[in-house]
């Protein structure tokens, strides 16, 4: 069993960064897969970022050059750092694992950029 637990989500104006943790109960070093995903009102859920256990990371367009993912093996937590933020990144954050072949998710954080 894993457990996922977001935080750092906020109300921050247009062009302003947040930081997003998701900590993991246990060690990540487990965990070959790890992402952020994000669902605005209305919408599908869609992949914001994933990093693996090498360290590669992946993207979407839409945030590329804007948001970096990490992870702390030592803390046992993943982070989604968020640059110049814009209201079409408003949404309901969340971090996923995939673990002996089953996905995990966390509750969510809810992110929203508004003047």
């Amino acid at each position: 069993q894993v457990q996922l637990v977001e935080s750092g989500g906020g109300l921050v104006q247009p062009g302003g960064s947040l930081r997003l943790s998701c900590a993991a109960s246990g060690s990540i070093s487990r965990f070959g897969i790890m992402g952020w995903y994000r669902q605005a009102p209305g919408k599908q859920r869609e992949l914001v970022a994933r990093i693996f256990s090498t360290g590669r990371t992946n993207y979407s367009d839409s945030v590329k050059g804007r948001f970096t993912i990490s992870r702390d093996n030592v803390k046992n937590t993943m982070y989604l750092q968020m640059n110049n933020l814009n209201p079409e990144d408003t949404a309901v954050y969340y971090c996923n694992v995939l673990f002996v072949g089953r996905l995990y998710w966390g509750q969510g954080t809810q992110v929203t950029i508004s003047s």
